[in-house]
């Protein structure tokens, strides 16, 4: 018990620090990315520091839930990297503790961070939103730091536009200016001409005080004249003109009860009330609609003179043809009908559509708070799937550093992030099911935490380049590559009288079955009914392997070489279906699947005999090697009786 714990205290020491640092450096990208995306909405308007600092700080808390996850991902990574890596993992195993006894302590420290991870995003995480877009929306509002600019038409203060040719940066004169007066419209503008002026704020930081030397003014005069010829005008010259221009320079923070009234502002509370609240309000609304398109016959009679509907029972109750009405009736009283139809139909759409909205505004407020509530729960189900992804992936790799478990690290979050983003989209659409959108991003992932779990536990070669190819190779019918290393220390050497022996049983084993399955395809009955003989098959398979485990021990490099060109026997269930005739029979004539597995299966039994020819030309020429390297032993060789039903037990 005492190593147990020494191992736990080890794992977590391990592990901590690692994620602590890289959390941190997430989070520091995150904040990067937000601070790059809203940039231009605080550069150049005078916040102080403390407002950004607040900004930052509950931007930083809002962005969480997108950094801890790739955090643990990567930790985790790193950790059982580092350890494969200098082979601890690897001693750790040996002294008999099984991969998932050395995450134990990990899974309870995750299991801890899911649990604050939930109860962050149900009581934190709806504050600090609330708080980060108020900020934001009000550094939005806030107007921008007055700089003019020389040589261009600067037209950040509202109804003018200001062109100062040159200006002395020290003493704040601008030389050269043009200005255009819009506030009272444009029919009623005023253009400034001056030497030079000055402008600064007034100390309220509500007004722009503007100082003009030596110019003149025209000002129109539309509103005193109302035709479009002959616009008089005024004209102003003075040697000093003062302005002041409505401008606040302040910075007003919005009130938080804006926010707090939004989705991303309530709990799981809340979001409850709000939901069950808005789909009573949606159902009354839905009753509502309905019982007015019910009141509302697409048919009605009207007395044209007076202008009134007249519904008629008797008229209702019979049966008469629109068109033959229609056609008894004048040119002018056909238009009259058909302009009153098309005007009663577009009100009924125009009426329509405007449900639609109502409706559909409820339904994407429903959704809005749903996939709040659902995302919840989203980001610690997304913590523990990545800690069972990078954990076992980091233990089949044993990279370490920031090399490989970085690259490997983002390439799964921006999977993560795609396909969670588009699930997202999808469910604010409407497109799909709100919780099938939210959590298609954990579904696509969990299968491949739960393979990389259980390859690692097993201690599997995940990415082993000849297993995959070799299960390929099964599937689409292709030989497995047989692969043999010559021995630099061999303590039994092959004897070759005994080589040859085995060599010639092989030979008249897959002679036999030759004979027995002869060169033409099995027709549909007898593929069913006999197929080929499995027994015998497994016969050959043992022998073949027999040979080959005996001959390796050679020294002579081309029979070495020569032994990979034995095939794989394997032992398919399409060789032979089923060893009972009846049973054939019937899986014959009730399984409409049976064609295309007699037609797999044929293609199968071609290339066991292509095996089994390849079998005996390998047989003639490793013979001849032999031949060519006999020399006369004296030992003696027990050859293994012949095997039993499955061909692997001797008697």
């Amino acid at each position: 018990m005492l190593r147990i714990k020494r191992l736990y205290t080890f794992i977590l020491q391990t592990f901590l620090p690692v994620f602590l640092m890289t959390f941190f450096i997430c989070l520091f990208i995150v904040l990067m990315q937000f601070l790059w995306k809203y940039v231009d909405e605080m550069v150049g308007k005078g916040i102080e520091m403390s407002v950004l600092a607040e900004l930052f700080f509950y931007a930083a808390v809002t962005l969480i839930p997108m950094s801890l996850p790739l955090a643990l991902l990567l930790a985790s990574l790193m950790t059982f990297g580092n350890l494969g890596e200098r082979f601890e993992l690897l001693a750790i195993k040996a002294a008999g503790v099984s991969l998932i006894h050395i995450m134990r302590p990990l899974i309870v420290v995750i299991c801890l961070i899911v649990v604050g991870a939930f109860f962050f995003q149900n009581d934190i995480l709806p504050k600090a939103q609330v708080k980060m877009w108020t900020l934001l929306y009000s550094v939005r509002q806030k107007s921008p730091e007055l700089d003019i600019p020389e040589g261009v038409f600067y037209d950040q203060i509202s109804g003018y536009n200001l062109y100062v040719k040159s200006k002395n940066r020290e003493t704040g004169i601008m030389k050269d200016l043009m200005i255009y007066d819009v506030s009272k419209g444009f029919d009623d503008v005023m253009m400034i001409l001056a030497d030079s002026g000055k402008l600064k704020l007034t100390d309220d930081k509500q007004y722009l005080f503007l100082t003009l030397y030596d110019g003149e003014s025209f000002e129109n005069l539309k509103t005193q004249n109302r035709s479009s010829k002959n616009v008089p005008y005024r004209r102003e010259t003075f040697s000093q003109k003062e302005i002041l221009i409505p401008f606040d320079a302040n910075f007003n923070r919005m009130d938080d009860g804006i926010m707090q009234n939004q989705y991303i502002g309530k709990d799981m509370h809340a979001l409850r009330t709000s939901i069950d609240s808005m789909n009573l309000r949606m159902d009354s609304i839905g009753r509502t609609f309905g019982n007015d398109l019910k009141r509302s016959g697409y048919f009605t009679l009207y007395d044209y003179q007076n202008n009134t509907a007249k519904p008629s029972k008797q008229v209702q109750q019979q049966s008469f043809n629109i068109d033959s009405l229609y056609a008894q009736e004048s040119l002018l009283r056909k238009q009259a009908l058909l302009d009153r139809a098309i005007t009663r139909a577009e009100s009924v759409r125009q009426d329509f559509e405007y449900k639609s909205l109502v409706t559909n505004d409820e339904k994407r407020t429903i959704r809005r708070h749903e996939m709040e509530m659902h995302k919840k729960f989203t980001l610690s189900f997304a913590c523990l799937i990545f800690f069972f992804i990078g954990a076992p992936l980091g233990a089949i790799i044993r990279k370490g550093g920031l090399g490989m478990p970085v690259i490997v690290s983002v390439f799964l979050f921006i999977f993560y992030y795609i396909i969670d983003n588009t699930g997202y989209k999808m469910a604010r659409d409407g497109r799909w099911p709100v919780w099938e959108g939210i959590w298609l991003s954990s579904a696509v992932l969990l299968p491949l935490g739960i393979f990389l779990t259980y390859k690692a536990v097993k201690d599997s070669a995940v990415f082993n380049r000849d297993a995959y190819m070799n299960f390929i190779r099964k599937i689409i019918g292709k030989q497995e590559v047989r692969n043999i290393v010559m021995k630099e220390i061999v303590i039994d050497e092959m004897i070759p009288e005994t080589a040859l022996k085995y060599i010639d049983e092989l030979s008249d084993l897959c002679n036999e079955m030759l004979r027995k399955t002869g060169n033409k395809r099995q027709n549909y009955y007898e593929y069913w009914t006999r197929g080929y003989d499995k027994d015998l098959l497994h016969s050959i398979s043992y022998r073949l392997e027999t040979l080959v485990e005996y001959a390796q021990n050679s020294k002579n490099q081309l029979l070495i070489t020569k032994l990979m060109d034995y095939p794989i026997i394997r032992n398919l269930y399409l060789y032979r279906p089923t060893k009972i005739k009846s049973a054939g029979i019937l899986l014959a004539i009730l399984f409409p699947i049976s064609v295309p597995i007699y037609l797999f299966g044929s293609w199968q039994q071609k290339g066991l005999r292509r095996e089994l020819n390849m079998i005996l030309s390998t047989n003639k020429e490793l013979k001849e090697i032999i031949h060519k390297d006999l020399e006369p032993s004296g030992k003696k060789n027990i050859l293994p009786s012949k095997p039993d039903e499955f061909g692997y037990k001797e008697s």
